[in-house]
């Protein structure tokens, strides 16, 4: 579950702009790919489920997004980020848009090996 703050481009409704987020954060692309045709993308597709206005802040959105854990790669910090923040910040019907904070299920953080040696091989690599 990840939580976006965001300030949607002038005309781009609060709705439209989570959405947006949600797709192009998971399997939305602005090109037509030639692998679409042989799965399913509904099942990868990240979902606004809630959006809700910042108390204060004029045009700025909390959009929460659910992702399906099948989207990422097992053990993968990097997977799951690139996939997650990796190319939405670009997108070009939003004037700002800023994580907020992220929440990873036990099921998928227990997939995680973590580093392959201790912080004293870090050290030494470093000396220091």
């Amino acid at each position: 579950l990840a939580a976006f703050r965001v300030t949607p481009q002038p005309g781009v409704p609060p709705e439209e702009a989570g959405a947006a987020v949600a797709a192009e954060s998971s399997t939305g692309t602005w090109t037509t790919v030639w692998t679409d045709g042989l799965t399913s993308l509904d099942r990868y597709k990240g979902r606004c489920y809630h959006i809700e206005s910042v108390v204060g802040e004029e045009d700025q959105y909390i959009a929460y997004v659910a992702y399906p854990l099948d989207l990422f790669e097992e053990g993968s910090v990097t997977n799951m980020f690139t996939s997650i923040v990796g190319n939405v910040f670009g997108f070009k019907a939003l004037r700002a848009l800023r994580l907020e904070d992220l929440r990873i299920p036990t099921s998928y953080s227990k997939t995680f090996q973590g580093p392959p040696h201790g912080i004293q091989v870090e050290r030494d690599k470093l000396n220091k």
